[in-house]
């Protein structure tokens, strides 16, 4: 009996995990034991962890590589990232829930640590870059981008591969590009293309000096400069290096090294686009050379974009 009494306190006063990095396989932190305390943007556990609203947002764009620069900002000690896609702030029903919630959606990390969450689709919605600054004035945003065409041809490619795999109907990509001979304007996907437009609003609430713009297209080819830029905007300790990364010639891009463990991004990342008509390529080309040069001028640098 004694023996069983024994057993039962030392399970008691066991202490809940430590909060966990955010995995490709989609592993979680230990379970809150507490109500989020909204009031000062914090939840504490047991442990010493605590949730807290984000310090870093990523805050798009859609098929700019995103999950990507989470995972490898996550390679860093210092940076404990929320799991999913919160869409607080662009989504009513979440946004409706207020900021406990919201804490709710956060990992558990220790104090000194810097909380991030991604949402690609803030980028592009009108309201968030009001509601995010309400929130918090300071807070540093990160924005990854691609050549607009090519980011276009992810966008359809991943709603191609959707429709697919749920047996719908998709319609030809030469069919959503173009009507009547021209651009079709009506395609969601050429909007989240045209950055200089959602940067305009953007700069309305933010400084230049709170957003930093990762250049998705090199962080393909070469991680390790672009994560360095990364880690010096957020005044992180330089600790991201080369040998973080190492290239799988059979998926073709790049996989992350933690502490001797091997990750790449899910197959759903860098699929093949579908083959486009050279004109077709070439009047999108045409199309984004105007909105290209308008957004070089509003951020101050130039991209190698076609």
């Amino acid at each position: 009996m004694a023996a069983l009494l024994l057993g039962l306190l030392l399970f008691a006063m066991q202490s809940p995990p430590l909060p966990s990095r955010p995995l490709a396989d989609g592993g979680s932190s230990s379970p809150p034991t507490s109500s989020p305390a909204a009031d000062n943007g914090t939840a504490s556990h047991p442990n010493g962890t605590l949730q807290q609203l984000p310090q870093i947002i990523i805050i798009g764009v859609r098929k700019g590589g995103t999950r990507a620069l989470i995972e490898m900002l996550s390679l860093h000690s210092a940076v404990v990232a929320a799991q999913n896609e919160v869409h607080f702030f662009d989504w009513e029903s979440h946004f409706q829930k207020g900021l406990p919630w919201y804490l709710s959606q956060m990992p558990y990390a220790f104090p000194e640590q810097l909380t991030v969450e991604k949402t690609p689709a803030y980028f592009t919605s009108a309201k968030v870059p009001k509601r995010i600054y309400q929130m918090n004035p300071n807070i540093k945003l990160l924005l990854i981008l691609r050549d607009p065409t090519e980011r276009v041809l992810s966008d359809y490619t991943q709603v191609f591969y959707n429709r697919l795999q749920k047996h719908k109907r998709y319609q030809p990509i030469e069919s959503v590009l173009v009507k009547d001979g021209e651009i079709n304007l009506g395609y969601k996907a050429l909007n989240r293309s045209l950055y200089y437009v959602h940067m305009q609003n953007w700069l309305q609430y933010f400084p230049l000096e709170s957003i930093h713009v990762v250049d998705g297209d090199r962080l393909i080819k070469d991680p390790l400069p672009e994560m360095k830029k990364v880690e010096r905007f957020l005044k992180l300790e330089p600790q991201i290096n080369a040998s973080n990364f190492y290239f799988n010639k059979t998926k073709g891009f790049y996989c992350l090294r933690d502490h001797g463990r091997e990750r790449c991004l899910h197959d759903s990342k860098g699929r093949a686009h579908p083959h486009v008509a050279p004109a077709i390529l070439q009047k999108l080309y045409q199309f984004f050379h105007q909105p290209n040069k308008k957004f070089f001028e509003l951020v101050g640098r130039t991209f190698n974009w076609k």
